[in-house]
């Protein structure tokens, strides 16, 4: 029999790596509430005419399509077989799909829940998407997003809040790291200035690509797009743009002075950045953040500020983004409501610790007092001390068998348990109970009261 295995991009978790998830997920879902942001979810599946189209041609060819149920092909004639049109066929065989992020699910449950929803709402979610994508380091065919989002508000003030957010979860973590911001309407206003309006999403997702393929095949790329040799040499100088944010911002006003959505993009910047000055000069540590011009964040439904936050410790590529969208809620019958929000990449976050070596040791602890069994009489005796340290919160097991103590002992090495528990029939005498420590191999005779005290207190 063929040995089991997984499908290519995805990964099963164990005890210990399911314990440092869980160390990411709570440190990101603790901070998402401090800020006032409540927990939704979506279904893993959603109807394919919620998903196709929301991600540019390249993410609909990236959607997992789910094949109808029951007798799928019944509806399928010959010739439609023969012809072995791919996207026809896929079109005709499912009718639902994986979700490929948590936004456009988000912004398809606030169309369907409006009128129980109280604005500006302020939602996190924390599920897997999925992505078919060629799977490589860093990039996962499944992976979870750790989602926050608001809708109805369209001031600035938001996108402050989240990159204090940003920065506050990455500074629990330990990770240093740099938060990338740029603007889809200074974007857009480069293409209208060099000629080439109708190419900005041609330009956007080149120029995305610099740090992945260099400023040589971007320019290629862009030649490939249909812009001329004068257009991509007026790029240049933006997309190799160095200086301080103020000199960036001073620089790319004066190259987009003619167009008024580029200033505008500018302005937004200028206020965003002010915000974030102000917070920093009152911080221990100050926000880390920059203004990068080749920032194009590849989704078609961003409209005015995005973000993209790199490590900068370790070879990774983006850990979080996100950007405010103006008008995704449109495609569903719903204009003119704004919206900003984030995404935490859970598993490149988890790649950057484990890398890092940043998990805290009481994060990955499971069991915190194993109790040894020596028989039915010394388990009686142990049973209602073992109640009380669960009762004051201690992670407590007792060892199901009478087996040798070496081998409950390297039990509790293995899983790496702090404390052990011995009653034996001097310690039932006693009315005490013998707890080793077993970092130093220190050992203690105590009252149930004074053991639980003890590990409770460590």
């Amino acid at each position: 029999m063929a040995k089991p295995s997984i499908p290519k991009g995805t990964r099963d978790f164990g005890p210990v790596e399911m314990a440092k998830r869980n160390y990411i997920f709570n440190t990101i879902r603790e901070v998402y509430s401090l800020y006032g942001f409540q927990q939704i979810e979506t279904p893993s599946m959603e109807t394919l005419s919620t998903l196709m189209g929301k991600y540019g041609e390249e993410g609909d060819k990236l959607l997992f399509k789910i094949l109808n149920s029951g007798d799928f092909m019944s509806k399928v004639s010959d010739d439609e077989l023969s012809e072995r049109n791919a996207l026809h066929l896929a079109a005709r065989l499912c009718e639902k799909g994986l979700r490929y992020d948590l936004t456009v699910p988000f912004a398809r449950y606030v169309v369907m829940h409006r009128e129980e929803l109280q604005l500006p709402f302020k939602r996190y979610q924390i599920q897997p998407v999925w992505r078919a994508d060629r799977p490589q380091k860093g990039r996962y065919r499944e992976f979870y997003q750790c989602d926050a989002d608001v809708v109805g508000s369209d001031s600035l003030l938001n996108e402050v809040e989240l990159m204090q957010i940003i920065d506050e979860v990455f500074k629990r973590f330990g990770i240093r790291v740099v938060i990338k911001i740029n603007n889809r309407k200074i974007l857009s206003g480069i293409a209208e200035v060099i000629g080439a309006a109708d190419k900005m999403v041609d330009i956007t997702v080149a120029i995305d690509k610099l740090d992945k393929i260099g400023i040589d095949n971007v320019n290629a790329e862009l030649q490939s797009s249909g812009l001329s040799e004068e257009q991509i040499a007026r790029l240049q100088p933006i997309i190799l743009l160095k200086g301080s944010n103020e000199e960036k911002l001073n620089t790319i006003a004066e190259v987009l002075k003619d167009s008024e959505t580029g200033m505008t993009g500018i302005e937004e910047l200028r206020t965003i950045f002010s915000y974030l000055n102000i917070i920093s000069e009152n911080a221990t540590t100050p926000i880390n953040y920059e203004l990068d011009l080749t920032l194009a964040r590849g989704l078609n439904y961003y409209t005015g500020a995005i973000f993209e936050v790199k490590a900068l410790d370790v070879e990774m590529g983006s850990i979080t983004g996100g950007g405010r969208y103006d008008n995704l809620t449109g495609i569903f019958g719903m204009p003119g409501l704004s919206g900003v929000g984030i995404s935490f990449g859970a598993d490149r976050i988890y790649d950057v610790l484990n890398t890092l070596d940043l998990y805290p040791t009481d994060s990955l602890q499971s069991t915190q007092l194993l109790f040894i069994n020596f028989g039915e009489r010394e388990t009686a005796y142990c049973m209602p001390v073992i109640s009380s340290a669960r009762a004051n919160g201690i992670r407590t097991e007792l060892y199901p068998d009478a087996a040798k103590m070496k081998k409950q002992m390297g039990y509790a090495n293995t899983k790496q348990i702090p404390f052990v528990a011995i009653a034996g029939e001097d310690e039932i005498k006693a009315g005490k109970i013998t707890l080793k420590d077993m970092l130093s191999g220190t050992q203690q005779l105590l009252s149930p009261e004074e053991l639980v005290s003890v590990v409770s207190n460590k």
